[in-house]
């Protein structure tokens, strides 16, 4: 029988809709113990499953100090906005919760780092919710990588052009946004963001265990924007990663056109490829021209994640990505705000809306053009000579991190979840 687990989830409304599904589901939940006990949003009435929640008796608070002031739940589910990661992460530990937190990891260097003492304190375990990297297809691409099917690690890139429309950057308080009103980090952007699974795939990958992901050493990074935002739209960046290994991210969220994300890892004796298109596949060609499918990273179900954390959790098994595997995307994104602290402005030219007001699309003449030659010929828009483009200055990491003074304890606040 399977030991019965309680769990807290933190955000209803939006994408923690996905856990609110699996957990409200008796066929879903009970073959893994796990019991929703307890729900915390300032606004329930944007779930659509609150008939379901109401029905099943689970109570639902506006903040979380309501929360741990009538439950000790075993885990707790954290789908609230990025500027809440770090804090509520740490409530959660302080309270005797093991975590399970969706992306992006936090939005600042200091948040990660105190994200991970606060677990090693608690004793408890942290899972950061980039769904890839618990399917079936990224854990046997990985184990395959570790063990040395392919030769050693060369370079590797990913593009991903997905058009956001007004919709997208007015959707909350805070997208688009460097930080909240009140001063949280949140650092919104194609890469911390829609993309950042992306990211921190490639990075995950080239990780020398199944819990970690490869160091970036240094970053390089083109910023620019379309919409009327704070940060970014669109980006290109160049990493360098531990073993000198080159990888290559370009986005944009300022496109005409919609490309599905494609990546592509090189090795010494084989190359791995995926997508352009949804639902793409994972194969390794290798250089003798046979072939191997390691499937589809999007086909398991979203829930998996939950489940795989929750049995790890209980077994006091090591995540398959918890704090330590994601905060190397942080790093490169705190980096590439670095390189670049100011966004170029795409130039008003070349700048298009379109579309009913309400849901307008902007979008940057040939720019989906540029990008995608960047990612055929590994090189950044200014390297192509784009009209635009400026480069950015090569930010080391270890100087990142070694500028960022580590907080002298972290304290557990009762964090209300409260609108940015």
């Amino acid at each position: 029988m399977k030991k019965r687990t309680s769990v807290a989830l933190v955000g209803i409304g939006g994408y923690g809709q996905i856990y609110v599904s699996p957990l409200i589901d008796p066929a879903q939940a009970e073959p893994h113990g796990a019991q929703l006990v307890a729900a915390v949003d300032p606004n329930p009435a944007a779930c659509k499953h609150l008939p379901a929640l109401q029905a099943g008796d689970v109570p639902i608070y506006p903040a979380t100090a309501d929360l741990y002031a009538h439950h000790r739940p075993d885990v707790v589910v954290i789908a609230s906005p990025i500027q809440f990661h770090a804090r509520q992460t740490i409530e959660a530990l302080s309270h005797g919760a093991h975590v399970l937190c969706e992306k992006p990891l936090c939005g600042s260097v200091e948040q990660a780092r105190d994200m991970r003492l606060a677990q090693e304190r608690s004793g408890r375990q942290v899972a950061i919710g980039y769904q890839w990297s618990f399917s079936e297809a990224i854990g046997r691409l990985k184990a395959d990588i570790m063990a040395g099917a392919f030769g050693a690690p060369r370079r590797c890139k990913s593009l991903a052009l997905w058009p956001r429309d007004e919709v997208y950057y007015t959707r909350n308080g805070w997208a688009g946004r460097l930080m909240t009103r009140s001063g949280e980090p949140v650092l919104d952007s194609p890469i911390n963001n829609a993309c950042a699974h992306f990211l921190h795939n490639l990075l995950y990958l080239l990780g020398t265990r199944v819990d970690r992901s490869a160091a970036p050493v240094t970053v390089q990074a083109e910023l620019y924007r379309a919409h009327t935002i704070e940060t970014f739209d669109t980006a290109a960046l160049r990493c360098r990663l531990a073993g000198d290994v080159e990888l290559l991210f370009v986005v944009s969220h300022a496109t005409a056109e919609l490309r599905e994300p494609a990546f592509v890892l090189e090795f010494d004796r084989a190359t791995i490829t995926y997508g352009g298109e949804k639902g793409g596949r994972l194969i390794a060609r290798y250089q003798d021209g046979t072939e191997r499918d390691y499937g589809r990273p999007s086909g398991s179900s979203d829930a998996n994640k939950l489940w795989t954390s929750i049995e790890s959790f209980n077994a006091n098994t090591p995540v398959v990505c918890g704090v330590e595997a994601a905060t190397p995307q942080t790093l490169v994104v705190c980096a590439a705000h670095a390189s670049m602290p100011e966004p170029v402005v795409f130039p008003p030219s070349l700048i298009h809306v379109s579309g009913d007001v309400g849901k307008r699309k902007t979008f940057v003449d040939g720019l989906g053009a540029v990008l995608t030659d960047c990612y055929d010929q590994r090189l950044l828009p200014s390297e192509l000579r784009a009209d635009w483009a400026r480069r950015g200055s090569t930010v080391r990491v270890a100087d990142l991190v070694s500028s960022t003074h580590p907080a002298p304890g972290v304290q557990p606040p009762e964090v209300a979840y409260v609108p940015a």
